[in-house]
């Protein structure tokens, strides 16, 4: 086949570091349109950012030419770095992410979730619903590690 094709989806999550609720309302929709840039210029589309105060959920489709890491350390990296220069000095990621395959068929449902974000967090926290991910995606996890 002389053409390749990639459609590979992830559903992307990531906290404040410690989860301090640093990302406010004014903040809030700049960050995402910046990490939404980063995924673009990564190669990647951005189809829905969304979050509260102490974590975002990014789902995207991911880049073919783009490893998974690169595109979290420019996530990251660039986006921590963009919220110093708006001054929130004391902004910091936790270090570690979830990155969490999507196929095609449930991206109606992985948009909804994303959407929903703050109804959702009024009733449960950020580990529950990472507990949940793990657990839905079979990923074993020692819940020593897993807050630092």
């Amino acid at each position: 086949m002389p053409q390749s094709l990639h459609q590979v989806y992830g559903h992307i999550i990531f906290s404040t570091k410690d989860r301090a609720p640093l990302i406010d309302a004014t903040i809030e929709p700049r960050l995402y349109a910046y990490l939404a840039g980063i995924v673009q210029q990564l190669g990647g589309d951005p189809l829905i950012i969304n979050g509260v105060a102490d974590h975002v959920h990014l789902l995207i489709r991911a880049s073919k030419s783009v490893s998974d890491q690169d595109v979290m350390r420019d996530l990251k990296g660039s986006s921590s770095k963009w919220m110093g220069d708006q001054g929130f000095s004391d902004f910091k990621w936790q270090r570690g992410y979830g990155w969490f395959s999507i196929s095609a068929n449930d991206l109606p449902a992985a948009r909804a979730y994303i959407e929903n974000q703050k109804s959702h967090h009024a009733k449960t926290t950020f580990q529950d619903e990472f507990r949940k991910f793990l657990n839905q995606y079979h990923i074993e996890f020692d819940e020593r590690y897993l807050w630092d």
